[in-house]
């Protein structure tokens, strides 16, 4: 199993149920086939670089996730169908990143981490 984030860009008319059941059909989806979602973090309604489909804000998600690599394909096409869904992003994690966000989490800093030696 390969460790991944994937960030979506919803659509910025979303109520917040939608924006939230939007979320957990993407975590059940990956728990449903063999994957485990490890962290998930609402962004909120953010700018965008670049209006989209005549859009200027969208609803940020990032999903920190462990899955099958032939998983992505997947998960891929259900992004593809949501019409929800303006934008998506996967990401492979190496060793190093997946450390780097687990740190992150639990508030450690960059600068302690350098001090320390790690």
């Amino acid at each position: 199993m390969q460790n991944y984030e994937l960030m979506v860009i919803f659509t910025p008319v979303l109520s917040e149920e939608e924006y939230r059941s939007a979320q957990k059909k993407f975590i059940s989806l990956v728990t449903d086939n063999g994957g485990e979602a490890l962290h998930d973090k609402p962004w909120g309604l953010k700018s965008l670089a670049y209006p989209i489909q005549k859009k200027t804000t969208g609803l940020y998600w990032v999903m920190e996730y462990k899955a099958p690599s032939d998983f992505n394909e997947k998960l891929k096409i259900q992004l593809l169908r949501d019409e929800s869904v303006l934008r998506h992003m996967f990401t492979a994690l190496d060793k190093y990143a997946v450390e780097y966000n687990t740190k992150k989490r639990s508030g450690v800093s960059s600068v302690e981490t350098e001090k320390a030696g790690v």
